[in-house]
């Protein structure tokens, strides 16, 4: 072996007594070619001849223990198998128990081959995200195509005092195999070895219908074990439609116990600290700003922006929160930190606020999971203000705006660090303003047409729109919009494969206005384009305009049999105006048809009006956002949906040409109507 030196961060020695022990003539012998075995790999598919996992727990460390054989018939799994990154968190150990390869019936020990390397896991260390994790790099030389790999190993978490919150609770969710590998003999086991008893709940396993059976909750004591085993496994859910079989083991604790075990916590910080006297100077900026509006924006700003945030998320639930006035003076903390600094600041100016514990990650599952604190890996902060309620995460930057019009945070649970707190729900939103206010202003005039439009964005989408404009190039910005266009003016159909650039030759884009208080954001582009009109096949020429972002195809296309569609969209209005100089079919039923739909979960209209030479369509669409929709209300959502794109996302025009024959065309097909 290259580097006989151990490092803290791994080791090479037998594995803990509480894991087996099996020896060379027993991996030989569990290494055998089936009926089984063989229908796989004549599918093409490698094979996992045994795999044995165990998560082990004690009040003092937790281990996981894997010991695995298979095949590497395929490139790729030679190619990841002989070299693979293993990241390790802060006080944490990688321990490789044996390497060994099965080539033509012999057992090869491949130690002596490992070449291994710890790194610093670079990939999260950027951006403000500071992480104390390693990687250990592991080389294997001369792995060949059709050995068989065995790997056994651990990963092993002694607890330090800061990992005060792991000593005191235990949560693992086990997650059913991927559905790619099948097994010859696949096996699981938890160990509690803690003083108190674990809580174990099965969900999402399914009968022999497929059929997701009732949740299954039972307890582990100390000493006791949780047992899957299984022969000739291939998990069979449906990746694509079924959520994964999954056990949540947790301590046992209720949602009250757990907030008055955490709010101590920070209560004990918050009456450490006063803000007149660790940030004078903040105080005094703070007191020379008369309107309360402007106070509380301008205490968000301070956190978010002079604030650097440093990310450490195995440190999440490792550590009491930093004291404000350290992350005031260093300018510097994680989210907890950064949180709690904002709510003292809060505190100062008379604005109710609280840290609140969430998990945007795994946000739909916590309904599904046993309470837990480490479920929680994120804080942000809950403002009561002015008879509504505000979520604000204090790690974001380039956001603006008075509370009211800042960055909305799309989430459901949640606990506020609060005594005598449940797991709370955040309330469904109907946003009072538009997220997207648009105006399209499109004149065909002798064959050349003159576009304008007039975009107004809010809230999220202005803070998006501003750091797009920011940190992107002007041509890059316009070709985006140049490929929209060529698209919302059907112009993909009639002229699909010309350089976009040729028929936008002399667009324009443009900031108007950036109020950071109201935090809208408005733009103007303009083109002139030569033949504006979209020609069909039988030379029918038409002016159209439809915005195919109104179609909500993530709605119409969701298909899922565990997971309930998330509804997080934005208020959009459009205001499209279509002229020419031509006359138009003011009959056409498309051109005059309107919509008006009132389904429980958005409110959709399009008003028309229609001239002799042009016509003009609104479009405004209010959904309720920030809830998952029913399953039973879903087929109704989803038809509602397919109404608005039914052609009522936009408006066409068709052009009556000059001629006899034209005209005589036009009444024919006026009297089929």
């Amino acid at each position: 072996m290259e580097n006989i030196i151990e490092s803290e961060s791994y080791k090479i020695q037998k594995p803990e007594n509480w894991a087996p022990t099996i020896n060379e003539d027993q991996l030989i012998d569990y290494i055998k070619e089936s009926d089984f075995s063989n229908k796989q790999v004549e599918e093409g598919r490698d094979f996992c001849y045994f795999l044995d996992k165990i998560y082990y727990t004690s009040d003092t460390e937790n281990s996981e223990y894997a010991c695995v054989a298979y095949t590497l018939n395929e490139p790729s799994n030679l190619e990841s198998a002989s070299v693979r990154d293993v990241v390790i968190e802060e006080n944490e150990t990688y321990v490789i128990h044996r390497i060994s390869v099965l080539r033509d019936g012999v057992l090869i020990d491949k130690i002596p081959d490992t070449k291994i390397k710890v790194l610093d896991s670079e990939n999260q260390s950027e951006g403000g995200i500071l992480s104390s994790n390693k990687k250990v790099n592991i080389t294997i030389k001369d792995l060949r195509l059709y050995d068989v790999l065995i790997t056994e190993d651990s990963r092993t978490k002694v607890f330090t005092d800061r990992d005060f919150m792991r000593k005191e609770f235990l949560k693992y969710v086990y997650v059913t195999p991927s559905t790619y590998w099948a097994y010859g003999k696949y096996k699981f086991s938890f160990i509690n070895d803690r003083k108190e008893a674990i809580k174990y709940k099965k969900t999402f396993f399914r009968d022999k219908e497929g059929n997701v059976i009732e949740p299954e909750i039972s307890y582990l004591k100390k000493g006791e074990r949780f047992v899957i085993e299984k022969e000739n496994y291939i998990n069979s859910f449906d990746v694509n439609r079924e959520i994964a079989p999954f056990i949540d083991f947790a301590t046992d604790r209720n949602w009250i116990d757990l907030s008055n075990y955490i709010s101590p916590l920070y209560e004990e910080i918050y009456s450490k600290s006063s803000l007149t006297e660790f940030a004078p100077k903040l105080v005094e900026k703070l007191d020379a700003i008369a309107d309360q509006d402007e106070k509380l924006q301008f205490a968000i700003d301070y956190v978010q922006n002079h604030v650097y945030y440093i990310y450490n998320a195995d440190e999440m639930n490792g550590h009491k929160p930093q004291e404000p006035s350290v992350t005031y003076e260093n300018k510097q903390g994680d989210c907890k930190a950064k949180s709690v600094l904002l709510k003292v600041v809060l505190d100062y100016i008379n604005v109710d606020a609280s840290v609140v514990l969430v998990n945007f990650n795994s946000d739909h599952y916590i309904k599904y999971y046993l309470p837990s604190l480490l479920t929680f890996n994120h804080v942000i902060v809950k403002i009561n203000y002015k008879g509504e309620t505000y979520f604000v995460d204090a790690t974001s930057r380039d956001e603006f705006g008075l509370v009211e019009n800042r960055g909305y945070i799309y989430f459901m649970h949640y606990l506020e660090v609060k005594p005598n707190q449940e797991l709370q729900i955040k309330e469904s939103y109907k946003f009072p303003y538009y997220g997207i206010n648009e105006k399209v202003d499109f004149s065909a005039q002798n064959n050349l047409g003159q576009l304008k439009l007039v975009t107004t964005y809010k809230g999220n989408r202005a803070n998006y729109m501003r750091k797009y404009f920011k940190n992107t190039n002007k041509r890059e910005i316009i070709d985006s919009w140049n490929n929209f266009l060529f698209y919302a003016l059907n112009y993909s159909s009639d002229r699909n494969g010309t350089d976009i650039r040729t028929i936008f030759k002399d667009a324009s884009i443009e900031i108007v206005s950036d109020d950071k208080k109201l935090n809208e954001f408005t733009i103007q582009y303009n083109t002139s384009i030569e033949n504006p009109y979209f020609t069909d096949p039988e030379k029918n020429r038409f002016l159209m305009y439809f915005d195919r972002n109104v179609v909500k195809n993530s709605a119409r296309d969701f298909m899922h049999s565990d997971l309930s569609f998330w509804h997080n969209f934005d208020n959009e209005k459009y205001e499209i105006n279509l002229t020419t100089d031509q006359k138009i079919d003011t009959q056409e039923k498309y051109t005059v048809q309107e919509s008006t739909i009132a389904n429980p979960y958005f409110d959709y209209t399009s008003r028309k009006k229609v001239t002799k030479n042009g016509a003009s369509i609104i479009v405004d669409f209010k959904p309720l956002i920030n809830l998952e929709i029913p399953s039973e209300d879903f087929e109704d959502f989803r038809n509602a949906h397919h109404e608005v794109a039914d052609s009522n996302f936009g408006i066409g025009i068709d052009i009556i040409e000059e001629g006899l024959l034209n005209m005589l065309k036009y009444s024919f097909k006026k009297r089929l109507k």
